[in-house]
């Protein structure tokens, strides 16, 4: 593509649109550069532009495609996929200023809010008005508009789904700068086609989202999790259909290996999770809450579950149903990216989502892949809805041998996945590191269509390029 470089004249047009708020050239802060997985590359924009509301994104849009100069939205910068990052250069339109949550409407269970709006923020405005914002990623100060873009999932989606399925209504700025209201706060649409479901999930090459209408519900009363022990994954995994065909709809349902729970604790400083009972070791653990509205219907819950565990091989069930009991059970899972960051130099990841069956399979195989990519592993995920989150990673390795080793063990993971009826990923999306990938999963037609419908949102493919559906 034949994209242009803002122009000294372009710059003093953005500065009238957003006084005080441009940024251009070595003035910009190097976390633009990238996401929050810097392994993908760091890409200079030309002009950073930090917007408040969408009259001033749609004038940011127009100028751009005037000039044929490329443009990204971004939030927080928490992605892990290189979403939001400039590879062609041009304009990033940082919506973190636009944070405002700008009402409720408890009798129609929907909050209003910018898509700056970060979802700690959200959550928490929620609480206060008695109500509960159910989905719940793992990075608390990533903002509405990214999560919403990216599907976010997170531990919570087991029961309460992911972030599209809380959207009623949303503004979104189209690449030519029009201004587009879709949806409405109305509990069912046949409308037309679902245009919110595609631009959420579509990582922001379809149009920028600027303002947003969820759907919220009541805040359970109670809250209490389970950890069960097992002293394999196999027979942990085997646990999970158990769990979910006996009706009792977990909050969460996480797995962790040992091995990975060991690392975690290593670094918390702390241990949390029992190493062995009555002697044997533990090899892998589920861990799952159940919320409610009276403790009687929550105590039925974890009776029932605890009865599921002992009978199907759990090696203990230990119960956590105080705050800071909660708070510890949770900081072990909560903490996995962290410790990995934090004990290696190089490290990639992918999050395929396979049938919850098949879990464990696609967990065994890729553990039995070490040796051949000699590459450390560290795999979690979602247990309640197949979501497996593997990492790869090395101390001491030069970039390049380490790229070609993770590279291979990836091919080999997702052409597994495929095999075991899965899909690419879960939650972290596309972006530009998967764009190859995604295309030997779901082939060339897919991709020509989706590359289709990006054309017909953006015709000179100027909004966030070389994402999803193609690479520049």
């Amino acid at each position: 593509m034949d994209y242009k470089k803002p122009t000294a004249e372009m710059v003093e047009q953005l500065k009238a649109i957003a006084p005080g708020r441009v940024t251009i050239g070595d003035d910009i802060n190097d976390d633009y550069y990238h996401d929050e997985m810097t392994f993908y590359g760091r890409y200079a924009p030309d002009v950073v532009v930090e917007v408040t509301g969408t009259e001033e994104v749609s004038a940011v849009c127009k100028l751009c495609y005037a000039n044929d100069v490329p443009f990204v939205a971004r939030g927080a910068g928490s992605g892990l996929c290189a979403g939001c990052v400039a590879i062609a250069g041009g304009v990033i339109i940082d919506t973190k200023r636009m944070n405002q949550i700008l009402g409720f409407d408890l009798e129609n269970f929907i909050v209003r809010a910018q898509a700056g709006a970060t979802i700690q923020d959200i959550a928490e405005q929620c609480l206060a008005h008695g109500m509960l914002y159910p989905p719940d990623p793992g990075e608390k100060l990533a903002t509405l508009g990214g999560n919403v873009s990216t599907n976010a999932g997170g531990m919570r989606a087991c029961k309460y789904g992911t972030t599209r399925d809380y959207v009623r209504a949303m503004t979104v700025v189209m690449p030519n700068g029009d201004i587009m209201k879709l949806g409405a706060e109305v509990s069912k649409n046949c409308s037309g086609y679902n245009l919110i479901s595609l631009m959420a999930g579509s990582e922001g090459t379809l149009g920028i989202i600027t303002e947003l209408s969820m759907k919220i519900i009541a805040n359970p009363q109670v809250t209490a999790s389970l950890l069960a022990p097992f002293a394999d994954l196999d027979s942990c995994i085997s646990c999970v259909s158990k769990i979910k065909s006996a009706n009792l709809d977990p909050q969460a349902l996480e797995f962790l290996t040992r091995d990975n729970v060991v690392a975690i604790e290593a670094f918390l400083g702390k241990n949390v999770y029992p190493a062995a009972c009555d002697g044997e070791p533990v090899g892998a653990y589920l861990l799952v809450t159940f919320d409610g509205y009276s403790q009687d219907e929550l105590d039925v819950m974890l009776e029932s579950a605890a009865e599921i565990f002992s009978d199907n091989g759990a090696l203990d069930v230990l119960i956590y149903d105080t705050a800071d009991g909660l708070r510890n059970a949770w900081l072990v899972r909560g903490s996995c990216l962290e410790a990995i960051l934090a004990d290696y130099e190089l490290t990639d990841e992918c999050d395929v989502v396979v049938p919850i069956p098949q879990i464990a399979n696609l967990v065994n195989y890729a553990v039995s892949l070490q040796d051949e990519i000699g590459l450390d592993l560290r795999v979690c995920g979602h247990a309640g809805d197949g979501n497996v989150h593997m990492n790869v990673c090395a101390n001491g390795m030069a970039k390049e041998e380490f790229m070609e080793r993770a590279e291979h063990f990836l091919e080999l993971v997702y052409k597994k996945g495929i095999e075991l009826g899965g899909l690419l990923s879960g939650e972290h999306g596309i972006g530009s590191a998967k764009v190859k990938y995604l295309e030997q999963w779901i082939g060339a037609g897919q991709m020509e269509l989706m590359k289709a419908i990006k054309q017909a949102c953006d015709p000179k493919m100027l909004l966030n390029p070389g994402k999803v559906c193609y690479s520049l």
